[in-house]
């Protein structure tokens, strides 16, 4: 695991150093959803054929609201948020090369990782780790870095 984030640090400090050379190749994309149009941030920036996406909650986004159930109810929404995403931006689950996961309680790791493992049989690279006061009361937080 450390040789995949050591791997996609690098892929990354590369990809970088020659978008600030040419910054055509850097596109910042809104979001598809209309609510979030007006968003102080982009859902998805896209350089040299990575798409680094915003982190997602366990959010209806018809509703605008957490889903009920908890940490596996909201698991399953975020990462359909992310699949959401990435298929808009012609991509998917199995392009995925690094998740950073954000949970509000470390004790929510199994019930977390046991829907996380049915999403992403690639294994890619993951952080994981707790931390209090996610946006809207989320109990987890997933951002990842796709190839587009």
């Amino acid at each position: 695991m450390k040789n995949a984030s050591l791997f996609i640090i690098i892929l990354f400090l590369f990809g970088m150093s020659s978008c600030q050379q040419n910054n055509k190749d850097i596109s910042f994309h809104k979001s598809h959803e209309p609510k979030k149009a007006q968003a102080p941030f982009s859902d998805v920036v896209e350089a040299n054929g990575f798409l680094f996406l915003a982190g997602q909650v366990g959010m209806n986004h018809a509703t605008r609201t957490l889903v009920k159930g908890g940490i596996e109810a909201e698991t399953k929404q975020c990462l359909e948020n992310i699949k959401a995403v990435l298929v808009e931006h012609e991509s998917s689950l199995d392009r995925v090369v690094k998740c950073t996961v954000i949970l509000k309680d470390i004790n929510d790791f199994t019930v977390f990782n046991d829907v996380y493992k049915t999403y992403f049989p690639n294994k890619p690279a993951r952080t994981t780790f707790a931390a209090s006061g996610l946006a809207v009361g989320a109990n987890i937080e997933i951002d990842v870095v796709a190839v587009k």
